[in-house]
């Protein structure tokens, strides 16, 4: 795939318009207690510095495919993310502008000229913000078990079930921190990211959303 998809299916932050309950998980018990508490969690924090693995499965070929990098989001709405192994490559957004480079070439333009783009821009940013129950692109199921929230998006529209088929977002149930993303696509491939190292509030100087 792409490395560019795979970026955009990354950012994603979060078909059928029905699912299965997960495995391990029931529904939350409490769905505006837990909104509540994501909503403070989101807004006692304004940045976040973190390492991330992410697993791609590729269904056809029965391979995994594992890159590692680092993720940058200082508000409102800016994000940097980084592939380190095992190629090089960057994504800065930065109040709606994408830079992107990719070894020596280096891309610019705005996220509001690519719906999906958008769409998965808005994903991350709502889930750094609290606000991903609000997206109106998916419908939100809220799932739960003794360590763990699981916020799942299912596409509504027909563009974004040819690229999804969902979007889960997993959750720390102690501080609502989010923990891991898991992204299924309509071929069978499925890619997981995991937050490790997570440093929230860190000072991130702006020039780190500049890209030279």
């Amino acid at each position: 795939m792409h490395r560019y998809l795979l970026i955009v299916l990354f950012l994603a932050t979060f078909i059928s318009a029905t699912s299965d309950q997960p495995a391990g998980y029931k529904s939350v018990s409490d769905l505006k207690s837990f909104t509540g508490k994501m909503n403070q969690a989101a807004k006692s924090t304004s940045s976040l510095r973190a390492d991330f693995v992410q697993e791609k499965n590729l269904a056809a070929i029965e391979e995994t495919v594992v890159s590692k990098g680092s993720f940058l989001f200082k508000k409102p709405g800016r994000i940097r993310m980084e592939y380190l192994q095992p190629f090089s490559y960057l994504m800065v957004i930065n109040e709606g502008k994408v830079t992107i480079r990719d070894g020596q070439k280096t891309n610019s333009f705005s996220s509001r000229g690519n719906k999906l783009f958008t769409v998965v821009n808005n994903i991350i940013i709502d889930c750094m913000q609290g606000t991903v129950l609000s997206n109106k692109d998916f419908l939100h199921e809220v799932y739960e078990n003794d360590k763990n929230y699981m916020v799942k998006l299912i596409p509504v529209k027909k563009d974004l079930r040819n690229y999804f088929e969902s979007i889960s977002v997993i959750l720390t149930r102690n501080h609502l921190e989010v923990y891991q993303i898991e992204m299924k696509e309509p071929s069978g491939d499925q890619s997981v990211i995991t937050f490790n190292n997570r440093q929230n509030n860190a000072k991130i100087p702006d020039t780190d959303f500049v890209v030279r």
